[in-house]
């Protein structure tokens, strides 16, 4: 008998960031193969969080099912993002998507960027 250990997913979505992430999918080109997830150097504090459609899927990349999603994850991202919630909030100031991350040890004022 082969021992197969199942591999947590790096980042979880909240059920509100899965129904933004399906109405964006539902209008993306046809060509999308799900969510791209990127971490890209910018911002005050250092590095800011990227997403995407997933136009193809590279080698390197992790690609994970989330709650019927599949999310693709440039593979440089995945140092910075395990453990990350990913969250959609709608208030009256402000909407969009928001990181949970606990790797995270410093971000800038604004929240747009962030350091590790």
């Amino acid at each position: 008998m082969t021992d197969i250990k199942q591999r947590a997913n790096p980042l979880t979505l909240t059920d509100a960031a899965v129904r933004q992430v399906e109405r964006i999918l539902a209008k993306a080109p046809e060509s999308t193969r799900g969510l791209w997830i990127g971490v890209t150097e910018g911002g005050c504090s250092g590095k800011t969080y990227k997403m995407d459609y997933a136009r193809e899927i590279k080698p390197a990349d992790m690609v994970i099912e989330e709650k019927g999603l599949t999310i693709v994850i440039d593979p440089m991202a995945s140092l910075y993002i395990f453990g990350t919630v990913i969250d959609y909030e709608d208030t009256p100031l402000k909407a969009g998507f928001t990181f949970k991350n606990p790797n995270e040890t410093g971000r800038c004022g604004c929240g747009e960027s962030f350091s590790v």
